[in-house]
């Protein structure tokens, strides 16, 4: 048997032996590793931002590890189990991907990704769902959320058709945003800015920029620029809270001409 053919049942092996006889495995239940698997999915994320292979990798293990235990709890209780849950998820990808495994009776072509896109989204609806937006997971970070329900909608044609188009939306609702500020009614002005920011990131789509990478990118940025500015006022043997606006603002622009 290779490496990758024994790696996968040795897991399953170890977590049947800690589920028997460790104290804090033994406890877990699918509610209690909630938090823990977005913990460990966030630790993803940052390692695949830093394009850190070896934190991919180590991350990716302890996903893994976590799909695992839910499915082991699943087959104590006679839910599911992870062979039930491998095969869904094959079925899933041959039904939904009629250009690669056709039915006979009724082919499929496709000319790019955005075809497929579409295909998918149509077999989704096929399959039950009530609408294109339905797979959106109501807990998803809000700008995340907003770039899954635009790319979504743009499968059934909800789209724009050029980028000018878009960014006269951003104006428009920049306007509506001065006008709720005037008026000093503070739902509408939350009530507008979500509107900005979401106009804001379909912008950003239309120029192939991902708005949460960008936003993450310059989140870096802030963090390095200012713990810079914490470091040169130490150098001077003062502190942020006793220097006044203009002197911060003089530091933080030197240091950000430093970094171009």
């Amino acid at each position: 048997m290779s490496s990758e053919n024994s790696a996968f049942p040795r897991l399953i092996n170890i977590m049947d032996e800690l589920r028997e006889k460790c104290p804090w495995d033994k406890k877990q239940t699918i509610q209690s590793l909630r938090h823990l698997t977005i913990e460990e999915l966030y630790e993803l994320t940052d390692a695949i931002t830093e394009e850190d292979w070896k934190g991919i990798q180590e991350e990716l293990g302890d996903l893994l590890l976590h799909i695992v235990i839910y499915a082991k709890i699943a087959v104590e209780q006679n839910k599911f189990t992870l062979d039930e849950v491998i095969n869904g998820v094959c079925d899933k990808l041959v039904k939904r991907h009629p250009h690669i495994y056709p039915d006979p009776d009724n082919p499929v072509d496709v000319k790019n990704e955005e075809d497929v896109k579409q295909n998918w989204e149509k077999i989704k609806l096929k399959e039950g769902k009530t609408s294109v937006l339905g797979g959106v997971p109501v807990s998803l970070p809000a700008m995340v959320k907003a770039i899954r329900l635009q790319e979504k909608s743009k499968q059934v044609g909800f789209e724009w058709d050029n980028t000018s188009q878009v960014w006269d939306k951003v104006q428009e609702e920049l306007g509506e945003l001065t006008e709720a500020i005037e008026s000093k009614d503070q739902d509408k002005i939350e009530d507008e800015m979500g509107d900005v920011f979401f106009s804001l990131i379909n912008f950003a789509r239309f120029l192939q920029v991902d708005a949460e990478n960008a936003l993450e990118r310059t989140n870096k940025k802030f963090i390095s620029r200012f713990k810079k500015m914490e470091t040169a006022a130490a150098l001077e043997n003062k502190m942020l809270h006793d220097m006044s606006l203009e002197e911060m603002d003089a530091l933080w622009n030197k240091i950000k001409h430093q970094s171009t």
